[in-house]
């Protein structure tokens, strides 16, 4: 036969044998003793905790024969009846499975009928899942029952009761049992059964219960059966610890034992809540009696190796991955990538990111007071690098010019007086020039005069003031057309009139190598643009191209002209076009540059708007900017849109259209014959 479980066997039989509820018990036995007990009770508590077993013993009281100080003997008829459960005086209904209208009509239907006892004992056990007509079928009786009737719900969620039910019964609230009453009954049925349980087993089974004595005795009697305590049995506090290490091979490791041993992932995850919440009570100094002594002293050194910021954010995440758990493929991924997270903490803890920026706030502190951050050096080592080698690569090379060449300062001495309300410093205006008067220096190398060779070294300065665009910039026989119009008067007071005819004539020969590219002339764009050149591109291209003329050739730049405003926009969109055709048929990289007027072929302009003038080969940039374009004409745009066109050899001629809907249905309808209707 089959070994009764231990919480059945031991099950409290009177008032004294109910531990960690001396203050529901107190009540009812007194309640009891001087007949004034209530005709509804609602008990409600966590799992395990003595509701029904409380409600069996205020039965007996109730209907004993020997009653002493409110406390049943638990030797007479009836409570030996009600112990195992004969008794007609007693009626346990569980509603879970009884939460219809019909089983509480049935329930009252039988209220009435007398019974063997004085008092006749209704236990409602889950009374939160009765339905919503179940429940207000039971209120008119439960507030009113009879004389002999007493009615004792139980509940785990009292919330869920409704407040009519709630406000006829009287409320007493069930605790989870301290460790120490809990450690006390556990020896007590060790020694009573003869079970062969050492310390380590007494401790899984506190650990395992929690505060709930049917759930203690339950895991007390697997630790009797195996022998042991089971293999990663305290997985929970396994994985919070190695959360606590920033070890996140551990943390995996535990999860994949739990596993292999038969745990689900979700009891994993809500085995670590458990340890995290301790570790949270413990960092907060709350009270946990139902936990043991070890227990305790485990959650107070996971607190001090997570911290309160920590443990509160693993109680989010890990609340997060148990939502996901139930709609997630694997419940395992969730979890396990949940728990990687936490493990590995670097970045993701609050404190460290505070100590992180405390760190970064003193170097920067030694910083600004000029000092070097030894203190921050240890925190953070990724900035000991940058602050101090940093100023010794931009010290070498201002030094290196100046002794590479002697001659640069010497003629810019007189240099820094000048731009001093532009500069900030004189001595960071020195070193400046000396790069720029390295680069001229390159080309002019095989200048028979080392004198020729300093000279190149002012010709860069001189486009500085005008600030020219990027492009001229590298050019220096820009230099000779530049200077001339804009800055004449600073070239005497930055260099000696004599040294600037040398440098003029030896920096000329070398335009070509400004281009990047082949050396083109603008006869030979202009012939190859008569000729071929349009052959390779779009003939929305060719066509925009057609009545556009070029009139320069400039370093690497092509100015062409349009004969008004309407073709800018136009040409502009697609010279990208032309300029690869440029380089793939010439082997020059041109850009184009497109203006307005300058000795394009004539249009044909409208009345009373005279032809634009054509402007000569030698003015090729200066004219173009200072230009004012004209806003283009309705004519004009005509003209430019129809010139888009191109041949219109090339075009096809369109289907012809039906005249009516009548005409289009039979063109769709091959054969039809249209019938004319009856009244015409």
């Amino acid at each position: 036969m089959a070994t009764q479980s231990l919480y059945r066997r031991y099950r409290s039989r009177n008032f004294a044998e109910i531990r960690g509820q001396e203050h529901v018990t107190n009540a009812l036995r007194s309640a009891v003793a001087e007949n004034r007990w209530s005709h509804a009770y609602l008990f409600s508590g966590p799992r395990g905790t003595g509701k029904t077993s409380t409600a069996r013993v205020l039965a007996k009281a109730l209907n004993c024969e020997n009653l002493q100080n409110g406390e049943p003997c638990a030797e007479c008829k009836s409570c030996l009846d009600i112990e195992q459960g004969k008794s007609f005086d007693l009626h346990e209904l569980d509603a879970a499975s009884n939460n219809k209208v019909d089983d509480v009509r049935d329930l009252i239907a039988k209220v009435a009928l007398g019974s063997p006892g004085r008092t006749k004992v209704y236990i409602l056990d889950e009374v939160h899942m009765l339905s919503a007509g179940a429940e207000n079928a039971l209120l008119k009786t439960l507030e009113e029952p009879p004389d002999h009737v007493v009615f004792v719900l139980a509940t785990t969620e009292p919330h869920k009761v409704v407040e009519t039910i709630r406000s006829r019964t009287q409320h007493h609230h069930f605790n989870l049992l301290p460790s120490a009453d809990l450690r006390d009954h556990v020896k007590m049925v060790i020694a009573d059964a003869g079970l062969d349980v050492n310390d380590d087993g007494i401790e899984y089974a506190l650990r395992t219960g929690g505060g709930s004595a049917r759930d203690t005795l339950s895991a007390l009697q697997l630790v009797a059966s195996t022998g042991g305590v089971p293999e990663s049995s305290n997985v929970g506090r396994e994985i919070a610890t190695a959360i606590g290490a920033a070890d996140p091979g551990a943390t995996v490791a535990a999860v994949q034992t739990a596993i292999r041993t038969g745990r689900e992932p979700r009891t994993i995850g809500e085995a670590v809540l458990t340890s995290l919440r301790h570790a949270f009570l413990s960092s907060m100094g709350a009270s946990m009696d139902e936990l043991s002594e070890d227990a305790q002293n485990e959650a107070a050194e996971l607190s001090a190796a997570l911290g309160p910021a920590t443990i509160t954010r693993s109680l989010e995440a890990l609340g997060q991955a148990l939502v996901e758990m139930r709609q997630a493929p694997d419940p395992r991924v969730p979890l396990e990538v949940t728990l990687l997270r936490l493990a590995r903490r670097d970045g993701n803890d609050t404190a460290a990111l505070i100590q992180r920026i405390e760190s970064l706030e003193q170097t920067v502190a030694a910083l600004q007071a000029g000092e070097t951050p030894m203190a921050a050096s240890a925190a953070a080592p990724q900035q000991t690098p940058s602050p101090t080698p940093a100023p010794a690569p931009q010290q070498q090379p201002a030094a290196a010019p100046q002794e590479q060449a002697p001659q640069a300062p010497a003629a810019q001495a007189p240099t820094p007086p000048t731009p001093a309300p532009q500069t900030p410093a004189p001595h960071a205006a020195a070193p400046a020039p000396a790069p720029q008067a390295q680069a001229p220096q390159a080309p002019t190398t095989p200048a028979p005069a080392p004198q020729a060779a300093a000279a190149p070294a002012p010709a860069p300065q001189a486009p500085a003031p005008h600030a020219p665009a990027p492009r001229r910039a590298p050019a220096p026989p820009r230099a000779n057309e530049q200077p001339s119009p804009q800055p004449p008067a600073q070239q005497p007071a930055q260099q000696p009139p004599a040294q600037q005819p040398p440098a003029q004539t030896e920096s000329a020969p070398q335009a070509p190598a400004a281009t990047g590219g082949a050396t083109i002339t603008l006869a030979q764009l202009t012939a190859a643009f008569d000729s071929n050149l349009l052959d390779n591109v779009p003939q929305r291209v060719r066509s925009r191209f057609r009545v556009c003329h070029f009139t320069a050739v400039d370093a690497n730049v092509a100015t062409i002209a349009v004969p008004n405003a309407a073709y800018v926009d136009r040409v502009r969109e697609v010279k990208a076009d032309v300029e690869a055709a440029i380089a793939q048929q010439l082997g020059a990289n041109l850009t184009i540059e497109v203006v307005v007027g300058e000795g394009a072929p004539p249009s044909n302009p409208p009345p009373g708007q005279p032809a634009p003038a054509p402007i000569q080969a030698g003015q090729p940039q200066s004219a173009p900017p200072q230009q004012a374009a004209p806003a283009p004409t309705p004519a004009q745009t005509a003209e430019a849109e129809a010139a888009e066109v191109g041949d219109i050899s090339e075009l096809a001629d369109a289907n012809d259209i039906a005249a009516s809907s009548v005409d289009r249905i039979q063109a769709h309808f091959p054969g039809a014959t249209v019938v004319p209707p009856p009244n015409s």
